[in-house]
């Protein structure tokens, strides 16, 4: 992967990352699988990668952890995070800059159509 293409995966994780956690509460592996499928496999990555984000954004108060026993045959317990309306809010002003961004960008590198 480029240096490029890792600058920019590492700008839009954040809004990934609360976009995902305004449609269910999930954990961290949750998380990774989610963005790994829904993006078919662009944004592949490591636990290193993901739980700075979301250390970020729970310091930040944007999302809270808190922790569940899974009710399957093992029991393990889990640390599941969910967004908070703080959250909500930053979510929806990066998507409203991020379009303007992408926006931004198609109007500087389309061809002048005469």
């Amino acid at each position: 992967m480029s240096d490029t293409a890792s600058q920019l995966k590492k700008g839009v994780l954040e809004i990934l990352v609360l976009h995902l956690l305004s449609r269910s509460d999930l954990y961290g592996y949750q998380l990774i699988n989610e963005l790994d499928i829904r993006s078919h496999g662009y944004f592949k990555m490591k636990e290193g990668t993901l739980y700075p984000v979301l250390y970020r954004l729970e310091d930040s108060g944007h999302i809270e952890s808190y922790w569940e026993r899974d009710d399957g045959k093992r029991g393990v317990r889990r640390k599941y995070y969910r967004i908070t309306d703080s959250g909500q809010r930053r979510s929806a002003e990066m998507r409203q800059e991020l379009a303007l961004f992408f926006g931004s960008i198609k109007q500087v590198m389309e061809e002048d159509i005469l």
